[in-house]
C-alpha cells in the first residue's frame, strides 16, 4: 500500500481582509479618541474667602451676549485690561462673577481664563 507523503495543499492566506480590520480599528480609535487639550481652571467657593476686606471689589455679570463690568458693557477679550485700570488700594482686586441662565459654561471658561492674566485678581462665581 503506497503512502502518500504530501498533505494537502495550503492555499495562500489573503491580506486583504487583515488590512481592512487593521483600517478599521485605526479609523476607531482616531474618531473615538480626543485631540484637545484639558486645562485646569482654579475655583474658589464663596465661603472660602480669604481676607477679602483689602481688595477693591468689582462685579462682573455674564450671558449669552453681554458681558459687563460693574454695569458698564465690556469686551470680553479687554476684560483683563479693564480690570486692571481699574483703582486698587493695594490689596488687588475681588471679581464677584454673576453667570446668569443664558450663559454657557464655556463662556465662563472663557472669562476666566481672560482673567487669569491679571496679577493679584482673584474670582468668585456666584450662583
Amino acid at each position: 500500500m503506497p503512502v502518500k507523503l504530501q498533505g494537502k495543499p495550503r492555499r495562500r492566506l489573503s491580506m486583504t481582509s487583515l488590512i481592512d480590520v487593521i483600517f478599521l480599528l485605526l479609523l476607531f480609535f482616531m474618531l473615538t479618541s480626543t485631540f484637545s487639550k484639558f486645562g485646569e481652571v482654579e475655583l474658589m467657593s464663596a465661603g472660602k474667602g480669604t481676607n477679602v476686606q483689602d481688595r477693591q471689589k468689582l462685579f462682573v455679570t455674564l450671558s449669552a451676549e453681554d458681558l459687563t463690568l460693574n454695569g458698564q458693557k465690556a469686551d470680553l477679550g479687554r476684560i483683563a485690561d479693564l480690570v486692571r485700570l481699574q483703582p486698587q488700594d493695594g490689596g488687588g482686586h475681588l471679581v464677584l462673577i454673576s453667570p446668569d441662565e443664558t450663559a454657557s459654561a464655556q463662556r465662563l471658561v472663557d472669562l476666566l481664563t481672560a482673567l487669569r492674566q491679571v496679577e493679584g485678581l482673584q474670582t468668585v462665581v456666584l450662583g
